[in-house]
């Protein structure tokens, strides 16, 4: 028995063994042909990299066409210039995508971030997104049916030289934040009318005036501190004479539930909750600039919450209605404000005047139900299509515009950016005795930072105007000698 016994714990180990060496090898096995997989995937990547789209039909690989499962050869026949698709080229990418034929109405670009593309024949156009914009390459010299085309929807602290001039008319097509620009993006950050009217999120004036106990009137939420607008000076002004809730970094006194103190959790409905409950939210802008207008004023808007904005001088061109907001007047001081919203806090008849339009559902700003309905993009809407596919596209049409032109013998036709296409005025500081709590070195840079920026611009257009290629020594040195 006990011989037997230890025959079977022997067998035991050694099935165990077999199992492991077994285990292992499959392990080794499946490695190796993941990093074969791998490989291959790398080179098939690079030579996607370089592939021109005129061998894209031999070689049978798939682009998206906008959620097209068709092969390129399957939807047309090549056409343009040189018997190809124009090329248009994201010189700073935004998508990220090698490259893919993308599809407009019955036009049709190849758009890539292959830069090796820049002299080939049927290259028509260059994109920059902005925020990535870097003199120390530009495609130039640049051919005289090369097209630039501008996408900037962030806040001009990300790249000054781009608020000026000499550098936005050096685009001939541009999306900014701006009203003015050809393809505006101003309500980028508003889905639609329904979101704007939602009573989701609404808490009652009766919970509000209860919630009182515990909350102050106001609540802030900022973690980017000292932005060119100098909203924590002020606001850190303003918390002298009323109450203040502050639960980002910025003037910090509040904490959120460990959950969501993250800034991936700013779009939680647990934070909508707690934001629902207070009467006013101070709704600042990083920068002061005419239609840069973010999620700041709409998330109150949404939430049945009144916004207390500063940013957008323009701003009341797209509240919902004209009691729907307090717009702060920077000429005036925090002290006055805060007796306002102390008045109002008080006066139930008086606060309830800023959400009727959120009661009845009724936005009377029949320009921004005009803009919410006519705008050719959508915000997190299958539906439609977002606003980059809307840019590509228009550069595309425009493009195919004037290979058609030039078929009929006609002279092509020109975009030019403008001035106003994007355009921010010098940033304030704002004069306070005490200034914010946390001062740190970015507050005074600013004002420095614009100014330096306008020479910047001068010198970069004027290389540009050469139109040969220039090293980083040469733009500082005509920077400096401005």
């Amino acid at each position: 028995m006990l011989n037997s016994r230890k025959m079977a714990r022997l067998s035991i180990v050694s099935l165990r063994k077999l199992f492991v060496f077994f285990l292992c090898l499959s392990a080794v096995l499946f490695l190796l042909i993941t990093l074969q997989v791998v490989v291959e995937l790398g080179q098939f990547e690079r030579t996607v990299h370089i592939l021109p789209p005129s061998d894209l039909h031999e070689s049978g690989w798939r682009h998206r066409l906008h959620g097209s499962g068709l092969l390129a050869s399957e939807r047309t026949s090549p056409g343009g210039p040189e018997g190809h698709y124009p090329y248009i080229v994201w010189w700073s990418p935004l998508t990220g995508e090698i490259g893919r034929l993308g599809e407009c109405g019955t036009n049709k670009c190849f758009f890539t971030i292959n830069r090796t593309l820049y002299s080939h024949p049927s290259t028509q156009a260059f994109l920059f997104y902005g925020t990535d914009f870097n003199i120390e390459s530009l495609p130039l010299p640049r051919r005289e049916h090369h097209q630039w085309a501008l996408f900037h929807e962030e806040s001009p602290k990300n790249n000054y030289k781009l608020f000026h001039e000499p550098v936005i008319t050096l685009f001939n097509h541009t999306a900014t934040f701006s009203q003015h620009s050809q393809l505006p993006l101003t309500s980028q950050h508003l889905e639609n009318l329904e979101v704007l009217t939602s009573q989701t999120y609404l808490v009652s004036l009766n919970q509000k005036n209860e919630l009182r106990k515990t909350l102050a009137p106001v609540v802030y939420v900022q973690s980017d501190c000292d932005p060119p607008s100098d909203r924590d000076a002020y606001v850190s002004e303003l918390m002298k004479h009323i109450r203040v809730d502050s639960y980002g970094q910025c003037l910090h006194n509040k904490d959120l539930p460990s959950h969501l103190r993250d800034s991936i959790a700013m779009e939680e409905q647990a934070f909508y909750q707690i934001l629902a409950q207070y009467k006013f939210i101070l709704a600042f802008e990083n920068a002061v600039c005419d239609d840069y207008i973010t999620e700041k004023l709409w998330r109150p808007l949404k939430l049945g919450v009144v916004p207390v904005y500063y940013g957008a001088p323009n701003v009341r061109q797209w509240l919902p209605s004209n009691s729907s907001a307090v717009v702060v007047d920077p000429d005036e001081p925090p002290e006055k404000l805060a007796l306002y919203l102390k008045r109002l806090d008080e006066d139930d008849e008086e606060y309830a005047t800023y959400l009727e339009w959120k009661l009845k559902r009724e936005v009377s700003n029949l320009e921004l139900v005009k803009e919410l309905k006519e705008r050719p993009w959508g915000v997190q809407d299958l539906t439609q299509e977002n606003y980059i596919d809307v840019f590509e596209c228009m550069v595309c049409s425009r493009v195919w515009e004037n290979i058609d032109r030039q078929k009929k013998g006609l002279v092509p036709k020109t975009w030019q950016a403008e001035g106003n296409h994007l355009k921010c005025p010098l940033p304030r500081v704002f004069d306070f005795a005490s200034g914010p709590r946390k001062r740190t070195s970015l507050r005074g840079i600013w004002t420095a930072s614009y100014e330096q920026s306008k020479k910047e611009a001068r010198a970069l257009r004027h290389l540009a105007e050469r139109n040969k290629n220039f090293t980083v020594e040469q733009y500082w040195k005509e920077v400096f000698t401005d």
